[in-house]
Parts: C-alpha cells; sequence; structure tokens
C-alpha cells in the first residue's frame, strides 16, 4: 500500500441522478428521488477514488462501514457532487468523511471505511 494522502485530502465524484437510483423496493417505488441505498453506494465509490491509488497491483481494497445521513432530496436528472475527506488512515484503513451536494444544497453527510488488503 502506498501511503500518499494525508488528513484532509480531498477527492470530488460527480454523478446524475438516474431513474434506477430512485428509493424503490421490491413493492415498488416509494419516491422518485435519490435513494438513500444509492447514496451510500455513490460514498463509498467517492472514498474508493484514494483506494484505486494507494493499491499495489496485488492488492485490492474492501468496504469497512459506510453510514448516511440524509438530509434533503435530489431528483431524477440532478449532478450530484460528492466531496470526500481523509478522516484517517491508520494502518491499512482509511475512513473519509463525505458531503454530498446539488447546486450548492447539502443533500446528505457521512463517513465511508475502506481497508487495503492482498488480493489472495
Amino acid at each position: 500500500m502506498q501511503n500518499i494522502f494525508a488528513v484532509g485530502d480531498t477527492k470530488i465524484y460527480k454523478k446524475t441522478v438516474s431513474s434506477q437510483e430512485t428509493a424503490t423496493f421490491d413493492a415498488g417505488e416509494v419516491h422518485p428521488v435519490y435513494a438513500t441505498f444509492a447514496v451510500a453506494k455513490d460514498a463509498e465509490w467517492a472514498c474508493r477514488l484514494f483506494v484505486l491509488e494507494m493499491r499495489e497491483s496485488d492488492e485490492e481494497g474492501i468496504g469497512t462501514s459506510v453510514s448516511v445521513i440524509h438530509k434533503s432530496p435530489a431528483m431524477i436528472g440532478e449532478e450530484v457532487v460528492i466531496e470526500a475527506t481523509v478522516k484517517s488512515i491508520i494502518g491499512n484503513e482509511i475512513i473519509c468523511s463525505y458531503k454530498a451536494t446539488v447546486a450548492g444544497r447539502l443533500i446528505a453527510t457521512g463517513e465511508a471505511g475502506q481497508k487495503i488488503l492482498k488480493k489472495e
């Protein structure tokens, strides 16, 4: 593992909300906005952007945690900007805090963690 990042470093991930990311369960759609579980997936990816640069060729990242505090909706077609910030790197684990916004409006905050391990 390459230890090339420090606490406070940031990565930005931008994405457009699609109809496949709405709050939909086996019983049907709850509402046509960006689902909390979709926020969690994208927040984990934003943290993984650090891992992609830190891992060696024989290593891979594995998710260890993700939290979402959903504050307001994002509609289909809106661009979400997720800013992940390194909160800590201890051993082979990186913890990021993040905030997700749409046009400057806060839609979610939380944390995501990953460990970097040998592929085998």
